[in-house]
């Protein structure tokens, strides 16, 4: 693996986490869970288990976006 490709992995994986956590903290707001509120309330958690999982689906969109854009190698098989 050369270190453009290393590159390329770690910013899609990098723009994918950040970008599904966005959009869970903005699934959140919409919902009323503020994930900033003092103390540990519910929604105070149910807010962060959002950002969590949206990041986790935002990286793995990236992934199967990034492998779904990889040119296939019949010599590799």
């Amino acid at each position: 693996m050369n270190s453009k490709s290393m590159l390329l992995e770690g910013l899609s994986d990098s723009v994918g986490f950040v970008a599904g956590a966005l959009i869970g903290y903005g699934i959140g707001s919409l919902l009323g869970l503020n994930i900033f509120d003092a103390g540990y309330s519910n929604s105070s958690i149910f807010g962060i288990v959002l950002v969590g999982l949206g990041g986790g689906f935002g990286l793995q969109a990236a992934r199967r976006w990034r492998n779904r854009a990889k040119p296939e190698n019949p010599d590799n098989s």
